[in-house]
């Protein structure tokens, strides 16, 4: 019998720690389990100010593959990735913030993913919310409609996967680099990612984005001028200019006027939606969002409360 000449495919993880203490043992441990052994993980603290890197030395001491631990002064999440990808090797890429957690399959049905959509620059899927005991308060599958193919229009909307459910080819982000500008770092690289090739959605949630009091993704104003600025920069990149540009601005500004309402900034929502009335994508969308203006905040704080209450009786605790 001839042996097969297919190499195996190898992936490079990095994981940027920052003042994480709380879960960065079971970040790595997620890591350390998955069934596809990474080639190498790199473990980059960005000045913790916590006991991380004590622990994540005493976890890494367990790893069964080469790893890797750099302690730091903080120079921010963009650069923490950049250094991590610029020491990386192999043909698949992958990254986990330090609170978040993989299933054991992750890397595995991401990675088989890619190798059968040579077309595909990243694979991605949906993933479960936790808290900070690992319980499942939520999925993005719950309302979020991810692409499998053409990203564009979704990230537009916009709908933007957890970086923690992303496995990147390599051959892609070289072409690429994190912004270090830029506050949210997956946004803007998905914009430039998604022109150069499809992403693959994998259908399977093998990822958990960890929600607590210190995510960015909590400052509503931050993250909406943060899309419009992303959109602005890589407008030439994407194709958009003139008209198509400024709907695009629009849509994310009328789109975001529902999350100042759940905040309770109505003021600030009832500005938003007059002045940018031409992102809806339909008189029924305009009359969904103008209808949630009745709606008492409080309202939002019970169904929310109680849907999480409820999501966490049926789905219990993470296992990894």
């Amino acid at each position: 019998m001839v042996a097969s000449s297919h190499k195996k495919p190898s992936v490079f993880v990095v994981v940027p720690s920052h003042n994480h203490a709380p879960f960065i043992e079971r970040c790595l441990r997620s890591v350390i389990g998955q069934s596809l052994k990474p080639s190498k993980l790199l473990v980059i603290d960005d000045g913790s100010t916590d006991n991380s890197p004590e622990i994540i030395e005493r976890v890494l001491k367990e790893c069964t593959f080469p790893s890797e631990l750099i302690v730091r002064s903080n120079q921010g999440l963009c650069a923490t990735l950049n250094q991590g990808f610029a020491a990386s090797e192999g043909d698949y890429f992958a990254y986990i913030g330090s609170d978040d957690i993989w299933l054991p399959e992750f890397l595995e049905s991401r990675v088989s993913l890619l190798e059968k959509r040579p077309d595909a620059v990243l694979a991605y899927g949906y993933s479960y919310l936790i808290d900070k005991d690992d319980a499942i308060t939520d999925s993005t599958q719950n309302w979020a409609e991810y692409a499998d193919g053409d990203a564009l229009s979704m990230l537009l909307y916009p709908i933007i996967p957890a970086s923690a459910s992303v496995v990147y080819r390599r051959n892609a982000l070289e072409k690429c680099a994190w912004n270090t500008a830029s506050i949210l770092e997956d946004y803007d690289l998905y914009l430039r990612l998604s022109a150069l090739g499809e992403f693959a959605l994998d259908d399977r949630i093998l990822s958990a984005w960890r929600i607590h009091s210190y995510n960015t993704s909590s400052d509503f104003p931050l993250m909406m001028q943060e899309w419009q600025t992303a959109i602005k920069q890589n407008a030439e990149v994407i194709g958009l200019d003139g008209d198509a540009l400024e709907h695009a601005l629009r849509r994310i500004r009328f789109r975001c006027v529902a999350d100042f309402i759940r905040s309770g900034q109505k003021r600030e929502a009832w500005k938003m939606f007059w002045n940018n009335l031409g992102g809806a994508s339909s008189f029924i969308d305009v009359g969904k969002m103008f209808s949630r203006f009745l709606v008492p905040t409080k309202v939002f704080q019970v169904k929310r409360s109680a849907f999480t209450r409820s999501y966490v009786r049926q789905s219990g605790i993470l296992r990894y």
